[in-house]
């Protein structure tokens, strides 16, 4: 499986932004990012392509896709006929298997909680899935397969967010019951991070 092995801080330098690829230490006083009061101020010197190519550079690291499978990602967001097509790109990468984890509080992030999917941790609707990039469908079920119920880090994680909730709302998990639902699929107002889609659509248009 291909990876990006450079350091995630230094992704987020580069990115000008906070991508949260860290876990807690992304909320901590420990990250760079507050520590140096990183300000953008070179993408006032960036050309419309430099714009383009960075904003698009940042949505793959922060959902962790590498640009081949960013490629496929836009070119099914592009056959979509209802919707924007920047709007659409950003629904299908956040309706993936690996952030669901990351969302429903699972996984400190969404390196981690592609771990724990690729390691058969989690069931779709009772079947296990350990493939990251799996779309999720309005009223799937997740639970945990017989493999996640004795991981201690996995359980671990659940016991300290027992008394959490997702901060989206088109996903909901029970702690209780240690089960997950897709309420909906994810609109433009579910992402929190500030991007600018229609740069990509920008991009790839040329």
């Amino acid at each position: 499986m291909a990876r990006n092995y450079e350091t995630k801080c230094k992704l987020c330098r580069r990115e000008g932004d906070k991508l949260f690829l860290k876990g807690d230490r992304c909320y901590s006083r420990k990250c760079p990012i507050d520590k140096k009061k990183f300000i953008k101020s070179r993408n006032s010197k960036l050309s419309d392509y430099g714009l383009q190519l960075r904003e698009k550079q940042k949505i793959k690291r922060y959902y962790g896709v590498l640009e081949r499978q960013f490629r496929v990602y836009f070119a099914r967001a592009l056959r979509i006929r209802q919707g924007l097509t920047g709007e659409n790109l950003l629904s299908l990468l956040e309706s993936r298997f690996d952030n669901a984890i990351y969302r429903m509080n699972l996984a400190k992030s969404r390196n981690q909680a592609r771990q724990f999917v690729l390691h058969g941790m989690f069931a779709i609707n009772g079947k296990k899935i350990n493939i990251p990039s799996y779309n999720l469908k309005a009223d799937d079920i997740i639970t945990l397969t017989s493999h996640g119920e004795k991981n201690k880090e996995l359980l671990s994680i659940i016991e300290q967010n027992k008394d959490t909730k997702p901060d989206v709302e088109w996903l909901s998990f029970d702690f209780d019951k240690k089960e997950g639902k897709i309420l909906r699929l994810p609109l433009r107002r579910d992402i929190p991070q500030n991007f600018n889609e229609q740069l990509v659509v920008e991009f790839y248009s040329k």
